[in-house]
């Protein structure tokens, strides 16, 4: 602490040391004043007259260095000699005490001299050190500050060069978008032409022979049944793609229903194709809609026989299947969880990365003109992330392809079964059966009402929810089934089913529309106890979902 303040003592003063004459006037002064202070003392002070000048040579060479120190010396010995000692002092006697108080006089002078000279020398170094180390520092200082300019540009750059990548990559998806929208617009408008070519060609023929060859005009009527039903599937199919069709979920049984369709599996894929069906032991339920994962597994099994031309083996197989974290954060939209899985292997042609990259892709397909749309996988696809599940598809050149369908596993108390009506089931109404058809589009409620009235039912109609309504509340209309359109003007038809159950409890309700999002299907979703027909529909998917809805128990 003591040398710390003594060095910055050092370093205030250095101003007076870098002027010489200032050291030699603080010596004579400094001498003077000893003197002075000596001759007021004397009657004190006797004897060793040396003694009065140590303190201004010590003062002197401390503040300003040991020349000015050796000056306050000489002085203080002049002085002594001419003023304090007696003029006539000699070598020998009395005078001998005289000369060694000269001589220890000039040792002490000399020693103070020189331990005045070594702490400057050491001030100076220190002075020159700490120089030269403020120096470093400030260099340092502009070495770190030219530096951080030097990395704040590059970080700057780098920025610039992000926005401008992040710029170009969003550019890249918008147009990989656009081509995506682009390829699907064709592929819906190519398919949707030749479905209307085959429709409005052979409505034209029957039109022209309807009263010369009647049985050449049924044919035609034949082919654009056809073509309407090719579009209705594609609408269907791209429904599925883009998760929007209405799915009707329930507790499945996925040894049941592959085995359920081993017949129809069979019958489809020929007779070059061999069928192997592994079934879990053990395998839980799942929750999923059975018709259209009945239409997932064909598609699939159809795809793994295309590709194989020569024939070969497909091989379905059901698994118990658990994804863990790590497995859903290295794939998209994927939950970590159980799953029921049903995995469809053939031994066919397989396919590279890049188709495979590709295959889930829609209208995208490695088969020939006519021979495929390139909505099946795509369809399997989009149900499968509907249904809250995933697929994964694994395939090897020259090895085959192996497609897994991940569906959720179901946890719960068993749901009620619904039975399909026997094949041998009356589907005919009876005129005692009373059908209320609530359509705001005209030409689709006649031809509902008229393909109702076909069946044998008495039908009743209204244009809208406020008709209907006002007939069941003036009119005291009977009915068994109230048969209505959701999207409707001023109230939608579950909006018109809730006021007609609160007239008339315990309602039978059968909903149709072509719009998936509605008030009856949620997230894709047909909401609970639901009874749902999609439009379009034949005669024989109205007179079966009719018949079911009225002989359901209450």
């Amino acid at each position: 602490m003591l040398v710390r303040r003594i060095r910055k003592w050092y370093e205030a003063t250095q101003f007076l040391r870098e002027h010489i004459w200032l050291g030699y006037a603080f010596a004579l002064l400094t001498s003077i004043g000893a003197m002075y202070v000596r001759v007021l003392l004397s009657g004190v002070l006797e004897g060793f007259p040396f003694i009065t000048f140590f303190v201004a040579i010590v003062l002197t060479a401390f503040i300003f260095g040991w020349r000015a120190g050796a000056l306050a010396g000489a002085l203080g010995g002049v002085i002594s000699g001419y003023f304090l000692l007696p003029s006539d002092w000699s070598l020998f006697g009395s005078g001998m005490s005289n000369w060694i108080g000269m001589g220890f006089y000039i040792v002490l002078v000399g020693v103070i001299l020189l331990l005045t000279a070594a702490m400057h020398r050491g001030f100076a170094e220190y002075a020159q050190d700490d120089r030269l180390r403020r120096q470093l520092n400030d260099l340092l200082e502009i070495r770190v500050a030219e530096r951080t300019a030097e990395l704040e540009s590059a970080n700057q750059k780098l920025r610039d060069e992000a926005q401008s990548r992040a710029a170009a990559e969003a550019l890249v998806r918008q147009m990989q978008k656009m081509e995506v929208v682009g390829q699907l617009t064709g592929g819906i408008a190519h398919d949707f032409n030749n479905m209307l070519a085959i429709i409005v060609g052979s409505l034209d023929m029957a039109k022209k022979y309807f009263q010369r060859d009647p049985a050449k005009a049924s044919r035609s009527i034949d082919h654009a049944l056809e073509g309407a039903t090719r579009a209705a599937e594609l609408t269907a199919r791209l429904l599925a793609f883009s998760r929007q069709q209405p799915l009707d979920p329930r507790v499945v049984d996925a040894n049941k229903l592959v085995s359920g369709m081993s017949e129809l599996l069979t019958r489809t894929l020929g007779g070059n194709v061999r069928m192997e069906t592994v079934l879990a032991g053990g395998l839980w339920r799942m929750f999923a809609d059975p018709p259209q994962l009945e239409s997932a597994i064909l598609n699939l099994c159809v795809n793994g026989r295309d590709a194989m031309p020569d024939g070969g083996k497909i091989t379905l197989e059901t698994m118990n299947a658990h994804l863990d974290d790590v497995y859903a954060a290295a794939h998209a939209e994927v939950r970590p969880g159980q799953y029921v899985a049903i995995a469809v292997t053939d031994t066919g042609t397989g396919m590279t990365a890049e188709v495979l990259s590709r295959a889930f892709d829609p209208f995208f397909t490695t088969k020939k003109p006519g021979q495929g749309t390139g909505l099946g996988l795509s369809q399997v696809y989009g149900f499968a992330k509907q249904s809250g599940g995933h697929v994964k598809m694994y395939s090897e050149v020259g090895q085959g392809t192996t497609v897994k369908l991940y569906l959720p596993r179901y946890v719960g108390e068993d749901e009620p079964l619904q039975h399909e009506l026997p094949m041998d089931r009356q589907l005919q109404g009876s005129s005692s059966e009373v059908i209320l058809v609530v359509e705001d589009e005209d030409r689709v409620r006649r031809m509902s009402v008229q393909l109702l009235s076909d069946l044998g039912y008495t039908v009743i109609h209204a244009s809208d929810a406020k008709q209907a309504l006002a007939m069941l509340e003036t009119g005291g209309v009977a009915f068994d089934l109230l048969f209505t359109d959701v999207v409707m003007p001023d109230m939608n038809g579950k909006q018109l089913a809730d006021r007609v159950r609160e007239l008339r409890p315990g309602a039978k309700v059968l909903y149709t529309t072509g719009y998936t999002r509605n008030a009856v299907i949620h997230n894709g979703m047909l909401d609970r106890d639901v009874s749902f027909l999609p439009k379009p529909f034949t005669i024989q998917q109205l007179a079966t979902k009719v018949r079911q809805v009225l002989d359901q128990k209450q």
